[in-house]
């Protein structure tokens, strides 16, 4: 297992890597939408907030050596079931097809009070 780091997502805020590489596989921990420069949440709303989350997810997968194209599964965990569409049409603009398998959930309460939180598993 190799520890994945890179400053251009958020660090880690409890005891877990930002993503761990093993067996040809990444996987990231989920993101939420804090940006890295300034360790606060982006400004907006959901839309701004998954463009957020997915950045910090890909900046990551460039850290391994690979990127949003080789997305196998991603996990979306939204605090309200009402912002998929908005959600959705973001997430579309990040991945192309063959899309990945995804599941997408409401939570009762996400990270600091995010709106969406994404989590990735890719391919090297």
């Amino acid at each position: 297992m190799k520890a994945i780091h890179t400053n251009n997502a958020p660090a880690a805020i409890g005891p877990y890597s930002q993503a761990i590489e093993v067996n040809g596989f990444v996987f990231a921990s989920g993101q939420i939408p804090i940006d890295p420069a300034t360790g606060d949440f982006v400004e907006g709303g959901i839309k701004e907030q998954t463009k957020q989350a997915l950045t910090n997810a890909g900046n990551i997968l460039k850290e391994a050596g690979t990127d949003l194209s080789h997305v196998v599964k991603t996990t979306v965990y939204m605090a309200d079931m009402g912002d998929f569409a908005a959600m959705n049409e973001i997430y579309a603009q990040f991945f192309n097809e063959p899309y990945p398998a995804r599941s997408a959930v409401a939570v009762k309460a996400l990270p600091k009070g995010a709106l969406v939180e994404v989590e990735v598993l890719a391919a090297k």
